[in-house]
């Protein structure tokens, strides 16, 4: 097994793994997500910013989620800060696959935030305005990120268009937010 698929945070990797694949069994994409990601392969590209790490990664394929490939999502998306992994919902990923091929890009995604651990969340709240007590990112469902060569404005608008989750415009910061939680849309001011 290489590194980036080793889980961490006392959680054995058969655990992991049977995690994941708990989750990923019972989801399905909503609405109009579904009609735009019924492919047979679904294969999305990130690097963490953060941490500088990329993967270019299948992570669906002939009806089922990999676990090995949400394995390693996860890992790329694990808090910075700790380096404590949570598996990242896999209704989240779709979502991320979504919008980028509703925008018809090949680009990684840039991802700034995925999973924080409660401490990290109350550290960053503490810092940053804006920042949710209660964060989806806590949960594994959410994602703070950038497609380059598309505009923040378009990878909003487009996730909106799903009604899958929030989204959050954060022009300043220059990132959106997607996240699997209730419907809802705003633009930050911070």
């Amino acid at each position: 097994m290489n590194e980036m698929a080793k889980p961490c945070g006392g959680a054995s990797r058969r655990q992991f793994l049977a995690g994941i694949v708990a989750a990923g069994v019972s989801l399905s994409p909503a609405g109009a997500l579904a009609g735009v990601i019924e492919e047979r392969v679904r294969r999305l590209r990130f690097v963490n910013v953060r941490i500088g790490e990329a993967i270019d990664i299948t992570y669906w394929h002939g009806g089922r989620y990999i676990p090995e490939a949400l394995s390693q999502i996860s890992f790329l998306l694990r808090d910075t800060l700790s380096g404590e992994i949570k598996p990242i919902d896999p209704r989240l990923v779709d979502l991320m696959y979504g919008v980028r091929r509703m925008l018809r890009s090949d680009a990684p995604y840039a991802v700034i935030s995925g999973y924080r651990t409660p401490r990290t969340n109350r550290l960053l709240a503490r810092r940053k305005r804006g920042v949710a007590t209660n964060s989806l990112h806590m949960e594994g469902m959410a994602v703070d990120l950038l497609l380059p060569g598309k505009t923040l404005r378009s990878v909003a608008e487009t996730a909106r268009t799903f009604r899958c989750g929030g989204v959050g415009y954060y022009p300043r910061s220059n990132f959106v937010h997607l996240d699997i939680g209730p419907v809802r849309t705003w633009t930050a001011r911070v």
